[in-house]
């Protein structure tokens, strides 16, 4: 009796699951799905949403007018796609941030937040930020920089025929020794090898976008539609800068436009370009020109450092480690040249790390930057360059004019950043031509 009961329960219950499942539909739930596919790694749509909010929130800071979700949708997705690409080399090849790197990177800037590192993290917390993913991201950002001054910067080349010409005609350009502008800029992007099809779709585009321009849209509105630049989805701004360390194919153009102008459709080898000329101003202090005619003055700073090669016996974060130890010694008060000649492993070793004076591009850009960040007597985090890790320290700074020599010297450096933009762009082209990618943004 008392299984048959049991049977006709279950069976009332089996009857009566799918009228109730009709009745009681729960809430559909979102699942997240991929949207695109670069080499063998997925960007998701969860991905996708987080980092579109993040750029809408960036251009309404500026008062931006948003493109159409849809274009911008577009356009974030495939400025993930390139820093997916770069971030899948840096692994490849071997470049990664230790903590101990982020740690210090995430003091600067509570620092220039005018916080603590607590108080800055509290702050970021409260508006819903987390933290961990903010330290990623962070993370990327010194990887996918760090990236740049070893594929692009450190391999810059500046002839001894191009520097002659640069000297030879200090006022190339309209007059560049004492303009600085300030600039914005739309990079549309031609693949290496595209077809004439390609090529016409391509230039359709950037002459829509022109067109836009013309009609009065906001500059930053259409940067953040159309261009394929880093600094895109920013507004395309480019900051000021001396006018001779445009790439030449910009400052040619932006001489001869007026303050509010936009210049016609520019072509590189890395595309169709647009750019705007914000503000010029004139200064004959300005720190640009290179000319023979005129004596300058040029800053020199005086340095040492420790220097642990990579190789096979030494790895990237055995070299960091060991400058860390050095570092922490040297903070409690050790030797800092003794330490030098007992493990640095470069010819400055035997004068206790001692670089002498340095004018700038004496060394290449990671050093360089790192040196001009540092106060007299202070010793810097590990600094990874081209050779190997560094703990970098100043002894003085002074200002010398400039001989021919020193002349030569500045004019390689104005060059070589000239030079960089359309170098970077360049590279950012053949890595996003390389890559395998999927789209799946369509499928649902």
């Amino acid at each position: 009796m008392i299984s048959r009961l049991l049977l006709l329960c279950l069976l009332s219950v089996l009857l009566l699951a799918p009228a109730r499942a009709q009745t009681r539909r729960p809430n559909p739930v979102e699942v997240d799905r991929i949207v695109a596919v670069v080499n063998d790694e997925a960007i998701t749509a969860f991905e996708l949403r987080a980092r579109l909010l993040k750029v809408e929130n960036q251009l309404r800071a500026q008062n931006v007018q948003l493109p159409p979700r849809d274009i911008l949708e577009r356009q974030v997705l495939e400025r993930m796609i390139v820093d997916r690409v770069q971030i899948q080399f840096a692994k490849e090849t071997g470049l990664r941030i230790s903590d101990i790197e982020l740690d210090a990177a995430m003091r600067r800037i509570a620092e220039g937040n005018r916080l603590s590192l607590q108080e800055f993290r509290a702050a970021l917390e409260k508006d819903g930020i987390s933290w961990s993913k903010f330290r990623e991201e962070i993370r990327e950002e010194i990887v996918l920089s760090r990236l740049r001054d070893r594929e692009v910067e450190s391999r810059t080349v500046v002839s001894d025929g191009e520097i002659d010409n640069y000297l030879a005609n200090p006022d190339q350009g309209g007059n560049v020794g004492n303009v600085e502008v300030q600039t914005a800029h739309i990079v549309v992007r031609v693949p290496e090898q595209a077809s004439p099809d390609q090529l016409m779709r391509i230039g359709a585009r950037a002459q829509a976008a022109l067109d836009q321009l013309r009609r009065g849209e906001n500059f930053a509105k259409v940067a953040a539609s159309y261009s394929d630049a880093p600094d895109g989805l920013s507004g395309g701004a480019m900051g000021t800068r001396p006018l001779d360390r445009l790439p030449a194919l910009y400052a040619e153009a932006i001489a001869k436009l007026k303050p509010g102008e936009v210049s016609d459709i520019l072509r590189s080898p890395a595309g169709f370009h647009i750019v705007k000329l914000i503000d010029r101003q004139s200064d004959a202090g300005a720190k640009s020109g290179v000319s023979p005619k005129q004596t300058q003055a040029l800053k020199q700073t005086r340095a040492r450092h420790i220097l642990i090669k990579v190789n096979e016996l030494v790895s990237e974060a055995e070299a960091k480690r060991k400058l860390v130890v050095l570092k922490e010694r040297i903070d409690n008060g050790a030797d800092f040249a003794e330490l030098a000649r007992l493990n640095s492993s470069d010819l400055s070793a035997a004068k206790g790390g001692d670089l002498g004076w340095l004018y700038q591009g004496d060394t290449v850009p990671a050093f360089e930057k790192a040196m001009d960040a540092l106060k007299i007597n202070q010793t810097s985090e590990p600094v990874q360059s081209p050779f190997g890790f560094h703990l970098i320290q100043v002894l003085e700074r002074r200002t010398e004019d400039a001989t021919a020599e020193r002349q030569r010297l500045a004019a390689r450096q104005v060059l070589r950043e000239r030079k960089s933009d359309e170098a970077y762009q360049d590279w950012l082209r053949q890595m996003r031509d390389r890559a395998y990618v999927e789209y799946r943004v369509e499928e649902r």
